[in-house]
C-alpha cells in the first residue's frame, strides 16, 4: 500500500512538473499547461482556466474563472467544466459558446473586461483560408475569441483557434503568448512562426499543436530574440 501511495504521488507531481512562474508587480503568476489547449494560470490566490476540454483534471484545484475560446469539442466540454466548477465560478466566453451552455458573461471579440486584478480582452480568431470545403471555414470570423490577459504589468496572450490573421499581427507589448498549430485547422508551424515574429512576444510557447514540427516552429523564430518554450502538451 505504501509503495502505490508513493507511486500514485509521483505521478501526480510528474503531471504538474511542467509549471512556469512568472513575476508581475502585483505577484507571481504560476501557469501550468494541461492538454491541448487547456491551460491552468494561478495568481493571487484564484485559478483560472483556459478551455478545460481535454486532459485530466483529477486533483487540480476547483475554478475561480473559466475561459473559454470556442464551441469545438477540443475546447468546450460540459463534462470537464463540471469537474472544476465551484459555488461561485465565473465563466467568459463568446456568445456562440453561451448559445450551448450555461456561460456568466458574454465577451465578444474586441470587448474588455475587468475580473478582480485581471483585465481581459477578447482577441478575433478565426480562419482566412482554411475550411472543410469551398467558402466555408473551420472558425468563421466573430465566433470565437483568444484572449489577453493582464496581469501586474504583464500580458499573456491565448491565441485559441486562429490563422496569421490582421488581429493577431496587430498585437502589441504580449510578454507570453501560447500560439496553436496544426492542420487543417489552423496553422502549419511555419505561419505559426511568422505570426508571432510578427507582434514579437518576448516569451512563446507553442500549444494546440497535435502532430505539428516544433523544430520547424522554433527554427522559424531563430535569430528574432522570441525565447521559444516548448512543452508537453500530450500526456503519454
Amino acid at each position: 500500500m505504501r509503495n502505490l501511495l508513493f507511486a500514485l504521488l509521483l505521478a501526480v507531481s510528474a503531471a504538474f512538473a511542467q509549471s512556469d512562474t512568472f513575476d508581475t508587480t502585483a505577484g507571481p503568476v504560476k501557469i501550468t499547461p494541461i492538454m491541448h489547449a487547456a491551460v491552468l494560470l494561478q495568481a493571487g490566490g484564484k485559478n483560472i482556466y483556459i478551455d478545460p476540454a481535454q486532459g485530466s483534471f483529477d486533483g487540480r484545484p476547483a475554478a475561480d474563472l473559466i475561459l473559454i475560446t470556442d464551441i469545438h469539442g477540443d475546447h468546450m466540454a460540459q463534462p470537464m467544466i463540471d469537474k472544476i466548477k465551484k459555488p461561485g465560478t465565473v465563466i467568459f466566453a463568446p456568445k456562440a459558446v453561451a448559445d450551448q451552455i450555461h456561460v456568466d458573461t458574454v465577451i465578444a471579440n474586441g470587448e474588455t473586461k475587468k475580473w478582480g486584478d485581471w483585465t481581459i480582452t477578447a482577441i478575433p480568431a478565426y480562419n482566412l483560408t482554411r475550411g472543410p470545403s469551398a467558402g466555408k471555414f473551420f472558425h468563421d470570423k466573430g465566433r470565437g475569441n483568444g484572449y489577453v490577459l493582464a496581469y501586474g504589468g504583464k500580458r499573456f496572450y491565448f491565441s485559441g483557434d486562429t490563422e496569421g490573421i490582421p488581429e493577431v499581427l496587430a498585437l502589441k507589448n504580449i510578454d507570453v503568448a501560447f500560439v496553436c498549430m496544426n492542420l487543417p485547422y489552423t496553422m502549419t508551424p511555419e505561419e505559426a512562426a511568422a505570426a508571432v515574429k510578427a507582434f514579437h512576444p518576448a516569451i512563446v510557447y507553442p500549444y494546440h499543436y497535435r502532430g505539428s514540427d516544433l523544430n520547424a516552429f522554433k527554427a522559424g523564430l531563430a535569430g528574432t530574440g522570441i525565447e521559444v518554450r516548448l512543452r508537453e502538451w500530450y500526456p503519454k
